[in-house]
């Protein structure tokens, strides 16, 4: 099989020749470009110091080249929107050196003048003119976003002002996704994973729209939990709208790129803290499944793809209703939560849902285990998630930084030794 064929027959719970993998093809399962640059290294594809790019500024996430993934065979190409979180395209590359001595390409609106306290501000579309919307503490590995909520007056809030990111993608837009998409297809054996912004709903990380200049309507974190209680119908309405967008667009991208794509992410809203989930099942059900219904529903009618949904922590009360909203991929399984057991979870979803992720724990094991920890519980998540196929192997979520770069060759090398099935 090539890497298209595995993949494939992995989503539809077959077994394939061996494990799928993916390296950073999505930016939930991607590596922090410090880690990129020791994996290089180590593996002998640069001279040292040459730099890799941070192709995703808002977690410094480095680029996944071709001959990184070929020297760790992994399968998927990754498809993620031409402009960064700060609403800046990844264009014109220069020098950088990362807090730790890293050195980096960086897009020109990449700003790294620091502050007299030493950190790093990033401003929407790099117009200095606003408040800047993320901040990079000295010393850091990402940039948090940086509070500019208005004070909100519920007598004038409206739909548009919760709104006003989602919008019919420009049709330079689409035919830049169905170029890469044609790229990745035609010139590779690869699966190619999509992921073309503005089908998450609710998902924090995008809340404060760090890419926009004066954002409007409910832009506070806290804030905006407490809305999907006290609130509920205006947030219902707000997904509502999204959910019109978004249907428009998909329908553009599957004018142009057609049953080319083999996974498409539509979710990153967590559901799941590390006990339990963070909301109750009325209210999943009540808020979001009627919005992730509608969109799983349009692809399952009119293509091929497979629908990917990212939540960490505790779920499982929500995966029934995951199961019955049409969601195919489930992201990245974060075994170590409050009922989360991989082999419980493998016998009760594994013929619907297909698990992306959970070959080893980045909170503890990868960046504070030995080598031979990691490769035990690499075994074992190969041992519980392998057998009948539906697995794509890649880590609890983002590789972080500081991770001892024997302990994530470890990670490959297992694979490798037990990946044919």
């Amino acid at each position: 099989m090539n890497s298209r064929e595995r993949v494939q027959t992995a989503l539809n719970h077959q077994e394939p020749d061996k494990i799928p993998l993916d390296v950073g093809a999505g930016f939930q399962t991607g590596l922090h470009v410090q880690m990129v640059y020791k994996l290089r290294q180590a593996l002998k594809l640069d001279p040292p110091g040459t730099p890799v790019k941070i192709i995703e500024p808002y977690q410094n996430l480095g680029e996944i080249k071709p001959d990184l993934l070929a020297a760790l065979g992994g399968d998927v190409i990754g498809i993620n929107p031409p402009k960064t979180m700060f609403g800046c395209k990844n264009e014109n590359w220069r020098e950088w050196e990362y807090f730790d001595g890293t050195p980096v390409l960086v897009p020109e609106h990449y700003n790294t003048t620091p502050q007299a306290d030493g950190s790093i501000l990033m401003w929407p579309e790099n117009d200095r003119s606003v408040p800047p919307s993320g901040k990079m503490p000295a010393g850091g590995y990402y940039f948090d976003s940086l509070p500019r909520q208005q004070p909100l007056d519920d007598s004038t809030l409206t739909v548009a002002d919760n709104t006003e990111e989602f919008g019919l993608l420009a049709d330079e837009d689409v035919a830049w996704f169905a170029a890469e998409v044609n790229r990745a297809y035609e010139q590779t054996d690869k699966a190619i994973y999509i992921n073309i912004g503005g089908t998450a709903f609710g998902d924090i990380a995008l809340v404060p729209a760090v890419w926009l200049k004066n954002p409007k309507g409910i832009r506070d974190e806290a804030e905006w939990y407490m809305s999907t209680i006290t609130r509920k119908e205006f947030i219902y309405q707000v997904f509502e709208r999204q959910c019109e967008i978004a249907l428009q667009n998909l329908q553009k991208i599957f004018n142009a790129v057609g049953n080319r794509v083999d996974a498409i992410f539509l979710s990153g809203t967590d559901f799941g803290a590390q006990h339990a989930p963070m909301l109750s099942v009325a209210s999943y059900c009540e808020l979001f499944k009627p919005f992730h219904t509608r969109l799983n529903d349009w692809v399952h009618r009119h293509t091929t793809w497979k629908t990917f949904y990212h939540t960490d922590g505790s779920l499982l009360p929500l995966l029934p209703h995951f199961i019955e909203a049409g969601v195919d991929i489930l992201n990245p399984i974060q075994w170590t939560a409050k009922n989360m057991d991989p082999v419980d979870l493998k016998r009760r979803f594994g013929r619907e849902l297909v698990f992306w992720g959970g070959a080893v724990d980045t909170q503890k094991t990868l960046p504070f285990g030995t080598p031979d920890e990691v490769r035990a519980e690499v075994k074992q998540r190969i041992e519980d998630f392998k057998p009948g196929g539906g697995w794509i192997f890649t880590s609890v979520h983002n590789v972080q930084p500081l991770v001892p770069v024997e302990n994530l060759l470890a990670m490959y090398e297992t694979l490798e030794k037990y990946r044919e099935y």
